[in-house]
């Protein structure tokens, strides 16, 4: 139930806003007094504050719910993972795909410019909008009129970006649902493309714009394919994580070097269809066998780095609002607490409601699984 799950959240939430207004007013006046001087510096800084805040859902998805993620690619990729650009095309299966990638980075250690294009609406959440603005992730209006320019400036801007970054974007441009799928079938048998059984058809402007605009400095392009076991009780979503439901996820990365892909805005069109055409058959081998080919990297672990941050933080904030409530006067300890409490409850219901799934508008068994 939903209820469970606000009730869940309080501690977190009220956590993730204390410690997320602190890292707002950090950002807010770093940009207005060292921005305008020196856009490294503010990079670097703003960097180092978002990860803080970052830390803490990754201590959520991995200490508080026992989320598990279990990661397969060559040794090659694994060296350089977190030491150069890149740019991150994975498949999108769940709202919590972004926070998956902030697990991946926090690991090979480029969490605070972990960046990602979203929909224009996810800059009005509290908080975790406004960091995103602040640390250059870009907001979309899914109008290719508008958001073309968009794209190509925020891009450029990133050629003097100081340390290794990972753009994430998400190509087939909303998350697998049944209905979608169903879409994506229809449109791929009327052209003529193969039929997706796990991967919907992906939307290929902007990876085009992403690779025309970053090759001259973004050395590699990461294939992410993500696998949910279908065996497992629980689905990740950002209400499972705040009810402290476990769950895991596998993922498959294979890197391209953006030198080695075509030319043409055609030909890394069709390069990324080919793409999702494999990933769609890897998914597939991955539900026959419940693993993939490459080999597991098992060095990635639970983050301790992300327990002692939220702890640091817990304690400042239990001691904080101790001290606060005790300053106030008896009469209104009481309801300055309820109207607390209420108003994050409040923020976790805009939270989950944010990332919630559609209803499904038809039966699984007229999905195609030919």
């Amino acid at each position: 139930m939903e209820f469970s799950g606000i009730v869940g959240g309080i501690p977190f939430i009220s956590l993730f806003i204390f410690t997320g207004i602190l890292v707002n007013l950090v950002q807010v006046s770093c940009y207005l007094t060292i921005w305008p001087v020196s856009k490294s510096t503010f990079r670097r800084i703003n960097g180092a504050i978002t990860e803080l805040l970052w830390l803490e859902v990754v201590w959520l998805m991995e200490w508080w719910s026992g989320f598990e993620v279990k990661v397969h690619t060559d040794a090659k990729t694994s060296q350089l993972m977190g030491k150069e650009h890149a740019i991150i095309m994975p498949n999108h299966v769940s709202d919590s795909d972004t926070l998956l990638t902030w697990i991946l980075a926090q690991r090979v250690g480029c969490l605070r410019s972990a960046l990602t294009i979203v929909k224009k609406t996810t800059g009005y959440l509290p908080v975790f909008g406004w960091t995103n603005w602040f640390s250059e992730s870009i907001f979309l209006d899914r109008n290719w009129a508008k958001d073309e320019s968009k794209l190509k400036s925020s891009f450029e801007a990133l050629s003097d970006y100081p340390t290794p970054f990972w753009m994430t974007i998400f190509v087939e441009g909303t998350r697998l649902t049944a209905d979608k799928l169903l879409e994506a079938q229809s449109f791929a048998s009327s052209k003529g493309y193969p039929i997706p059984k796990n991967v919907l058809i992906p939307k290929t402007k902007g990876i085009v714009t992403a690779v025309q605009s970053l090759r001259s400095f973004v050395p590699a392009i990461y294939d992410v394919t993500i696998a949910i076991p279908k065996q497992q009780p629980f689905f990740p979503t950002l209400l499972t994580f705040l009810k402290m439901q476990p769950c895991k996820v596998a993922v498959h990365i294979k890197r391209y070097s953006t030198k080695d892909l075509p030319e043409s805005d055609q030909g890394i069109a069709q390069w990324c269809r080919n793409r999702f055409i494999a990933k769609d058959e890897l998914l597939e081998t991955f539900a026959a066998t419940g693993t993939f080919d490459e080999e597991e990297i098992t060095g990635f672990r639970r983050s301790t780095k992300s327990l002692i941050v939220t702890l640091i933080f817990a304690s400042i904030f239990l001691v904080g609002g101790w001290i606060f409530l005790q300053r106030l006067s008896s009469g209104w300890q009481y309801p300055t607490l309820a109207t607390i409490i209420g108003s994050v409850a409040i923020v976790v219901h805009i939270f989950i409601e944010f990332t919630k799934m559609p209803p499904p508008k038809i039966k699984a068994t007229q999905i195609c699984t030919q």
